[in-house]
């Protein structure tokens, strides 16, 4: 990708180690780390912070590994293409989605955790934004088109133990919020 403006990927940089700090955290002590940054339903009224915190959970290096690979390829591309503080927004509000729809539709004895939420969100605002850019997936050998690699990795959220309420919550406010910046009709520099 070219750019020919200066870009700044420090808060990019900052959400990435604070999810890793609070990985190292979680490691040192899983339980009591998951139980109180989590995202728990039925415990929601008594710890209502779990609805933002969760986000910054992962429970296992594969887990932090895919998230945070994945929030720096899309974030850094989207910070490109519409700022900071755009990326700011779309990424806490598309979390915050995420774990509302979580919350209304999952077990309510379930725990949520990670940031795939949000990263549905950027990768949903980009896949309406520039749908044709050509992106490789790990598995794939060729590039495909970013809005396919969406929607490959959301069919992919339907495997067990994965969170699809708040992968679904994060790309519907990602594609609301594509369609908004779209109709801006910013100019992209790729």
């Amino acid at each position: 990708m070219r750019t020919y403006r200066t870009v700044n990927l420090n808060v990019l940089w900052f959400i990435i180690a604070l999810n890793v700090l609070i990985f190292i955290i979680t490691l040192i002590r899983p339980e009591e780390t998951i139980y109180f940054l989590g995202l728990r339903p039925a415990s929601l009224s008594q710890h209502p912070w779990a609805i933002i915190s969760s986000m910054f959970v992962h429970g296992s290096v594969w887990h932090i590994l895919f998230n945070m690979i994945s929030l720096y390829f899309l974030g850094s591309f989207f910070i490109r293409a519409a700022g900071e503080r755009n990326f700011l927004a779309v990424f806490f509000l598309g979390g915050l989605a995420g774990n509302i729809l979580f919350a209304l539709l999952a077990n309510p004895f379930s725990t949520g955790i990670g940031a795939s939420g949000a990263v549905f969100a950027l990768g949903g605002a980009l896949a309406v934004m520039v749908p044709r850019v050509p992106v490789f997936i790990f598995f794939i050998p060729i590039p495909v088109p970013l809005w396919v690699a969406i929607i490959i990795f959301f069919l992919l959220s339907f495997l067990p133990n994965i969170a699809w309420q708040a992968h679904l919550g994060g790309l519907l406010l990602g594609l609301i919020a594509g369609l908004i910046f779209r109709r801006r009709r910013r100019v992209y520099y790729f």
